[in-house]
């Protein structure tokens, strides 16, 4: 099964020190119905809202470190407590859900739970958040410093121009130059052109 409800004594394990009690909280008070997933490289979580007497459901990935574990599910549960407010007359990442969101990081932040890398990027982003993790290269780049790292993977701005590398579906590409914010790279197969963020995770065993 690609996802599981998590125990709830269990969760504290998912996330940074003295913040279960809270999350629980949150989670209680609306009624949330939390699965773990496994990796998703396109999405690191997602909300689905409740009908009729159902719970609402969060799931987020199981292989993130724990303040990335943190951030994701404040990040849906943001979107649950604007649906509460809202329901579906609002943008899924407009100002109702910046607001919610930014409130939900900013109780955290006052409780120091971060490292001070990871809050200082949120602070900056507090009043104009993502609409996700992915997209904020910053925050991306610093938090990936609190992953267990998995031997020859890299992001692809620590790799040399000219390296290979290869993704999880087995295609092989050769990093090319930077051009603005992504990197042009080559797909060796086909010689087509692709352009990567400098902060998306790649394996390269030559190094």
């Amino acid at each position: 099964m690609p996802k599981k409800q998590v125990p709830m004594g269990q969760l504290a394990a998912y996330l940074p020190d003295d913040t279960y009690a809270s999350v629980l909280a949150y989670l209680e008070q609306y009624n949330v119905h939390l699965t773990i997933a496994k990796s998703r490289s396109s999405v690191l979580g997602d909300y689905r809202h409740r009908a009729a007497a159902e719970h609402h459901r969060i799931s987020v990935n199981g292989n993130l470190n724990k303040y990335a574990f943190l951030i994701t599910l404040l990040h849906e549960l943001a979107h649950l407590i604007t649906f509460e407010q809202y329901g579906n007359k609002v943008m899924a990442h407009g100002r109702e859900w910046k607001s919610n969101y930014g409130r939900l990081l900013a109780r955290f932040l006052e409780r120091a739970v971060f490292p001070q890398d990871i809050a200082l990027e949120l602070q900056r982003s507090l009043h104009n958040p993502g609409a996700s993790t992915c997209a904020e290269e910053g925050l991306q780049r610093i938090l990936y410093r609190y992953d267990e790292r998995k031997q020859h993977h890299y992001l692809v701005e620590e790799l040399p121009e000219g390296a290979l590398f290869a993704l999880q579906d087995g295609r092989v590409f050769k990093k090319g130059r930077k051009r603005t914010k992504r990197y042009e790279c080559q797909e060796m197969k086909t010689g087509k052109l692709y352009l990567f963020s400098p902060v998306y995770e790649v394996y390269a065993p030559q190094d």
